[in-house]
């Protein structure tokens, strides 16, 4: 089969690699029907996250069911799924309290010795813990089809923000990142009951989707300006909550700075500039909660699915430029320069 892999920085190639096979009872093989790259690929493709030459990439992916192991019970060949971007047993403590991410035996797609989602199939272990049933009609309606895509991690990771920064009915949010995660961090907010929601950002075209997500307002301005400027907006005393969904210091010190006295800091942005822009004895002064993580997709999905499919939600927007397989290259090229927002891969 082919698949993604990436060899170093700035070079993903499309290859061809073993087909996935059962390897354990508890497996499926799953032949994928979309797949994505997310802004977390990035930080591999420019090398700032250190990947082994030929190692599989990719951990969005939506799929059919073509074979599983003899211990699987929930699904059966033909099965349409929605995979979370980690597997887990769902069997663990960590699993039954919806922490899936923290399963002993789990894992993410594309690390050293497991299939990438950016192929076409993948070998998915603990099928019965990871997967998630989807309509069977729902493979076919291309309309559907890139919000399902949405809720294997961006559209969860933006609700686990929300969540962990405890947006509320009447609250006013401020969403730091403009990327896919940010936009559903605005979506999900607006979900929560959020009645105002401030997006901070400067690109139009991704303004214009925070603005149909639900945001009230947008803030260009960045760090000290931005402070500066929501602060006024809000009489001086900043958002109750605040989803920081970028990881760099420069975006934690905003974000913390932006959130008001006795407020909450939901971040899920994937840290890549160390811890600096924690600081303790501001939080500690004004009783600022920070909370967030990895994302237990898996938890959220069913929730977050059934307003999908009820059309409450629609995440489908973040999804700005479709390829077929062998365009993916030039996919995380036009992310990488920010010509494209989230690139969605069709097979």
């Amino acid at each position: 089969m082919r698949a993604t892999v990436i060899h170093g920085p700035n070079d993903i190639r499309i290859e061809e690699v073993p087909d996935p096979r059962i390897q354990h009872p508890a497996d499926a093989v799953v032949r994928v029907v979309s797949a994505c790259i997310c802004g977390s690929d990035l930080w591999a493709y420019r090398g700032v996250a250190s990947r082994v030459p030929g190692q599989r990439i990719g951990h969005e992916f939506l799929g059919v069911v073509e074979e599983v192991g003899n211990d699987v019970t929930g699904f059966t060949p033909g099965d349409f799924v929605v995979a979370p971007f980690v597997w887990s047993d769902g069997t663990c403590d960590y699993c039954r309290q919806g922490l899936q991410t923290s399963c002993p035996h789990g894992g993410f797609w594309g690390e050293v010795g497991s299939d990438g989602g950016q192929g076409e199939a993948v070998r998915v272990p603990h099928a019965d813990g990871t997967l998630v049933q989807l309509p069977p009609d729902a493979v076919t309606d291309d309309k559907l089809l890139p919000g399902l895509l949405a809720l294997s991690d961006v559209m969860s990771t933006g609700h686990h923000a929300a969540v962990s920064a405890r947006v509320r009915p009447g609250a006013t949010v401020a969403v730091v990142g403009d990327g896919a995660v940010g936009l559903c961090g605005v979506l999900a907010a607006r979900r929560l009951g959020a009645d105002r929601i401030i997006a901070l950002g400067r690109h139009r075209s991704r303004t214009d989707i925070a603005r149909s997500f639900g945001a009230t307002d947008v803030v260009a301005e960045r760090g000290e300006a931005a402070i500066e400027a929501i602060r006024e907006m809000t009489g001086g005393q900043g958002a109750h909550a605040v989803l920081e969904a970028v990881g760099t210091e420069e975006s934690m010190r905003t974000a913390i700075s932006l959130t008001r006295d006795g407020g909450a800091v939901g971040y899920v942005g994937v840290p890549h500039g160390g811890s600096a822009g924690v600081d303790i004895a501001q939080m500690f002064d004004r009783n600022i909660t920070l909370a967030g993580g990895v994302a237990p997709a898996r938890a959220y999905i069913p929730e977050l699915l059934t307003d999908v499919l009820a059309g409450v939600i629609d995440p489908a927007p973040v999804f700005d430029r479709t390829v077929g397989l062998d365009g993916v290259p030039d996919g995380y090229r036009a992310m990488d320069d920010r010509s494209a927002l989230k690139v969605r891969i069709t097979f």
